[in-house]
């Protein structure tokens, strides 16, 4: 299966990834998690990432483009693939079909929807563990101390682009480029939208479903 994963920003699209790769035996390809490695190894990818990515602006075409064609490319995606973060916009979503044809296409686009505002409160709540990377949520899963890493005790920080007003820009720029994909893959007869807004497990086993899989 050739999965591409939509959603907006903080709707659960990396926790659903992994327990979909898990169930389909196919590699989980994101783009945040490759931008976040340059950012961190501090390449010239990763500064000219960082700087997008902390405007909570969308990081140029040709370069995801590159990158996704590249990893595709790789033996462990032979059987399959479930991407995250990719595409975005339409050009993108072209720039994939293309990159896809000899290989069947893609097998469906599953979007996960969840109401803006409770977006905002997702993402912007979420505080990051400076030595293990351990993610809390200070509304959902709060540290049992403030500030501090439950698990090495390391200092929590925010991401600068969960910050509250980066991540309302993040939303804006998804609205105005990312959502049309929607529409996009709907025409194609790709699209398949679930409710975001449920238990962990109840989103899964609705996705699952909309590939053809019986899940418990």
């Amino acid at each position: 299966m050739q999965i591409v994963l939509l959603g907006p920003p903080g709707a659960g699209k990396g926790t659903q990834a992994e327990a979909l790769v898990k169930k389909l035996l196919i590699p989980h390809i994101s783009t945040g998690e490759m931008f976040r490695a340059a950012i961190t190894n501090n390449t010239e990818l990763g500064r000219e990432a960082k700087d997008y990515l902390d405007r909570g602006q969308l990081v140029p075409d040709e370069v995801t483009i590159g990158i996704i064609k590249d990893r595709i490319a790789q033996p462990d995606c032979r059987e399959g693939f479930l991407l995250d973060g990719f595409p975005r916009t339409i050009t993108q979503a072209e720039a994939l079909e293309e990159l896809l044809a000899a290989r069947g296409g893609l097998t469906a686009a599953l979007n996960i929807s969840v109401d803006v505002e409770k977006l905002v409160t997702r993402i912007s709540g979420r505080r990051m563990c400076s030595r293990c990377g351990m993610i809390y949520h200070l509304l959902y899963n709060a540290p049992e101390k403030e500030n501090a890493c439950d698990a090495c005790g390391g200092p929590l920080y925010q991401r600068d682009d969960d910050k509250e007003e980066t991540v309302k820009n993040r939303l804006r720029v998804y609205e105005a480029q990312t959502a049309p994909l929607i529409e996009y893959y709907k025409k194609k007869g790709l699209l398949h939208t679930v409710d975001g807004d449920q238990p962990i497990n109840a989103v899964t086993v609705a996705l699952g479903r909309a590939l053809g899989q019986q899940w418990s």
